[in-house]
């Protein structure tokens, strides 16, 4: 600090220095004291009931959806609301998919397909858990699923506003074909949870554990984990057209959602680049396959999610330069159409 100013100019210049530093280490992934990221579940956890006994009736335009299109898990949601036909049913922003703020997500209308909050013109997405609970001191993360009526957060865990989008909306649904669809079967639920089970730690998680280890023993954990894991599902992808058999359940929306983003974003930005997807040629084929089904391509947007990666990791990437490729051709013949689960 310069000599030559006052101690009262010092003295602020300390705070506003201190305090920069104190909410950027706020902002940054959790890690432990072996450097491994630790992700934080959700906090609200209320749900929807068709019938409205759990106190949240599915109602059309009773809740709003605060997602981002570059977070895998928010996009759990937006898939589900796309396959679903709720559209019109459940109204949804995306925040600013660059995330700089050291007070965390904001809203823009300034960048492709972000918008103002329309509920509260909240600067912040904090602000939204705020008017839920004052005294909120947790992690800000989407989706935040947002009740109008009694004006309040329902849910902010995405595996739970999958299921009530899957479940508890069908009186609403835009057609029959998308009210029966069910991708969480009685039959099935079994062996979805058992998916989900190894799926989420070890590879949807794996790739945070890698990118944001903050040691080399938690990189090489973290990597060895996620690859041993990605050999697992390209064995199964092998004899099944999907993770449970014959038919598309959450499981496999869960899945794509990190596949999608793993050659775009992991490979490099996450050093997860022992393998890309395009070297499996049953999970490429598989993605692929995902990818083109009606209306799974608009719940994906690679500006979204490699402008956010690239730019907004500065603790990973100080220059925020965003990386031109890979070239990607999710649109190419998957080739898995005739498949039969073995």
């Amino acid at each position: 600090m310069p000599f030559w100013l006052s101690a009262s100019v010092r003295i602020r210049c300390n705070f506003i220095f201190f305090s920069t530093i104190s909410h950027l280490n706020m902002s940054l992934p959790s890690t432990n004291a072996k450097g491994e990221f630790v992700k934080a579940d959700g906090e609200f956890t209320k749900w929807i009931t068709a019938d409205g006994s759990s106190g949240f009736k599915s109602e059309r335009d009773r809740y709003h959806l605060y997602i981002s299109y570059a977070c895998p898990f928010a996009s759990r949601c937006v898939v589900g609301r796309k396959l679903k036909g709720l559209e019109d049913v459940i109204s949804m922003t995306s925040v600013d998919y660059i995330r700089l703020d050291p007070n965390g997500w904001t809203f823009t209308d300034q960048r492709p397909k972000c918008t103002l909050d329309p509920l509260f013109n909240a600067k912040y997405l904090r602000d939204i858990y705020l008017k839920a609970n004052p005294n909120y001191t947790g992690r800000v993360s989407t989706p935040v699923l947002w009740d109008k009526k009694e004006n309040t957060i329902v849910s902010n865990e995405s595996a739970d506003i999958l299921r009530m989008f899957n479940s508890e909306f069908n009186e609403f649904c835009a057609t029959d074909e998308q009210k029966n669809l069910d991708l969480y079967p009685k039959l099935l639920r079994g062996k979805i949870d058992e998916v989900n089970e190894w799926v989420t730690p070890n590879v949807t998680q794996a790739v945070y554990k890698a990118g944001f280890a903050t040691t080399q023993e938690a990189y090489n954990n973290g990597v060895k984990i996620l690859f041993e894991n990605l050999d697992r599902v390209e064995d199964m992808l092998s004899k099944n057209r999907y993770l449970t058999g014959d038919t598309f359940t959450e499981a496999d929306v869960r899945l794509f959602n990190t596949l999608v983003r793993f050659d775009t974003v992991y490979v490099g930005h996450f050093k997860c680049n022992k393998k890309r997807v395009m070297d499996y040629p049953n999970m490429w084929g598989y993605t692929r396959e995902v990818y083109q089904m009606k209306g799974m391509a608009d719940t994906v947007d690679q500006q979204h999610i490699q402008e956010h990666y690239q730019v907004s990791h500065r603790h990973i990437n100080p220059n925020g330069i965003v990386a031109i490729g890979p070239e990607l051709d999710f649109n190419a013949p998957h080739g898995r159409d005739n498949m039969v689960a073995k």
